[in-house]
C-alpha cells in the first residue's frame, strides 16, 4: 500500500540508527545496555551495564570499561543484587526470591518494615497472579 501524502521525521529513538549503521557501516555511538562479560571488571558478568557501544556493519560493540573506583562499583552494586535476586525468583519459580531482592531494594527497605515489603509482595502476587506463573 502505498500513501504518498504519509509523512514521517526521524526520533532520536536508536533503532533505526544502528539499523542504519549496520546496513551501510556508517558508524553509529550510543549508550547501550548489555551483559557486563567483563566489561566492568568488578562488576558481575551475569550483570546488565550500560556503557558506550558503537554499531557498525560488524554488529554492536560494547566498549571496554575496566575498574569502576570501589564507591561506584558498590552503589551500582546495591541495584544489580536486587536484579539477580528477581531473576532467581523469574527461574526458580521461589516465592523467597521475590521477598529477598524486595528486602535488598535500597528505596523499598527504607521505606516499609520486613513484614511490610513480604505483605506486599504477597498482594502484588495476589492481584496480578494471572499474568504469573505459580510462585511457590
Amino acid at each position: 500500500m502505498s500513501n504518498k501524502n504519509l509523512e514521517h521525521e526521524r526520533s532520536y529513538e536508536y533503532a533505526s540508527y544502528i539499523l542504519e549503521a549496520m546496513e551501510t557501516n556508517k558508524p553509529f555511538k550510543f549508550g547501550g545496555n548489555v551483559m557486563n562479560k567483563g566489561i566492568i571488571s568488578n562488576l558481575p558478568d551475569n550483570a546488565c551495564v550500560e556503557v558506550s557501544c558503537a554499531a557498525d556493519a560488524t554488529g554492536i560493540a560494547p566498549c571496554y570499561v575496566g575498574e569502576l573506583p570501589m564507591q561506584l562499583a558498590a552503589l551500582n552494586m546495591t541495584n544489580i543484587n536486587v536484579h539477580l535476586l528477581t531473576i532467581e525468583a523469574a527461574l526458580t519459580l521461589k516465592k523467597e526470591a521475590i521477598y529477598h531482592a524486595a528486602l535488598l531494594d535500597p528505596h523499598t527497605s527504607a521505606e516499609l518494615t520486613i513484614d511490610e515489603i513480604k505483605a506486599l509482595c504477597d498482594d502484588l502476587i495476589e492481584e496480578h497472579g494471572d499474568w504469573l506463573p505459580e510462585y511457590r
